[in-house]
């Protein structure tokens, strides 16, 4: 693919009518929200959301997520909502959470990933609710990553691969994304609990003050082969640099021994460790600026060229279990036991 030169807007009022004008018309543009940068079009257009597939390298069954800028655009996209899903909506939106339900008719099939649900969020970032407002229509944004490559999380053309191969390369900038991982994924299988199929921002912790909160097996092991799934990031190996990535199951000084007994050239080695030296770097020291720094580490090894990434094992709990989810995914569920 001939890459094509992408055009910075830094957002403005300015910036984000353009875009709208430019989805509007059927086009794509990458936009910045507070989980990571998305390569956004008309959720409603079906050839403009088959483009993004296209654009980024995507299976057509990995369902996109739909963006809303308030909580009465959610009706027409959706058959049923549920009363808890009222309720943490009123709690946790917007924010880094999506919610999946009986799409309408106004949903087409190349959005959902032919299911006959719709993955629906409302960001956060006042950056992607003012775009959003300027279109007047929900928006439909992967993240704005060659499909299978780390998320990005700061804006430069390089981190935002597929936006320069997009129909219309226009990407409008803000600054690094707060959470860095993508959002949590839920659904409802009763009336009194959710289900998280993909963790994010809003833990389960967060989210049991409202309800049960049951943990899709799928978040911490391989779906099936062939299996349908709700959520985007479940069934594919994802988020990966060019390196071979491992999660070592070892903390401190027996992760650190056990990479240096076990490194050959172009190895890297992601630490809990504050003190960053030879292979070694700064993972991150709790869970929280993890989950900040994963995909920008994961950039970077491919500018070093790094060909082995070994990464200390995250606690799974709060936010730990989404930078978990997403270096399994990385790693192609590789855990080395220690």
């Amino acid at each position: 693919m001939t890459r094509l030169n992408t055009e910075l807007l830094p957002f403005s009022e300015q910036s984000a009518k353009k875009a709208a004008e430019i989805m509007a018309a059927g086009g794509g543009v990458g936009i910045p929200t507070e989980t990571v940068y998305g390569l956004a079009a008309d959720a409603r257009n079906e050839a403009a959301v088959r483009s993004i597939f296209e654009a980024k390298g995507r299976p057509q069954d990995n369902p996109l997520i739909v963006h809303i800028s308030a909580r009465e655009q959610l009706p027409p996209l959706v058959r049923e909502i549920p009363e808890l899903a009222l309720k943490i909506a009123e709690k946790y939106w917007p924010g880094p959470l999506t919610m999946i339900f009986p799409k309408s008719d106004m949903i087409p099939a190349a959005t959902s990933g032919g299911l006959d649900t719709v993955a629906v969020r409302m960001p956060e970032s006042p950056a992607a609710r003012a775009i959003i407002d300027a279109c007047g229509f929900p928006l439909a944004a992967p993240s704005a990553n060659l499909s299978g490559s780390p998320s990005p999380t700061y804006c430069t053309i390089i981190d935002c691969m597929a936006v320069g191969y997009a129909i219309d390369p226009t990407l409008v900038e803000t600054r690094k994304c707060r959470c860095g991982v993508e959002s949590t994924v839920l659904c409802f299988p009763a009336a009194d609990r959710v289900r998280i199929l993909r963790p994010g921002g809003v833990t389960a912790e967060m989210l049991s003050e409202l309800c049960q909160a049951d943990i899709d097996p799928a978040v911490t092991s391989e779906p099936p082969k062939g299996a349908k799934v709700m959520s985007p990031g479940m069934k594919y190996k994802h988020y990966s640099p060019k390196a071979e990535v491992f999660i070592v199951n070892a903390h401190g000084k027996q992760f650190g021994d056990w990479c240096m007994s076990h490194a050959a050239e172009g190895t890297l080695a992601l630490s809990a460790d504050p003190v960053e030296h030879g292979m070694f770097r700064c993972f991150g020291r709790d869970t929280a600026e993890q989950a900040h720094r994963l995909f920008a580490l994961l950039r970077e090894a491919d500018d070093e060229g790094a060909k082995t990434i070994y990464v200390e094992m995250p606690s799974k709990e709060g936010i730990g279990l989404a930078v978990y989810n997403r270096l399994l995914r990385a790693a192609a569920f590789r855990v080395i036991e220690v």
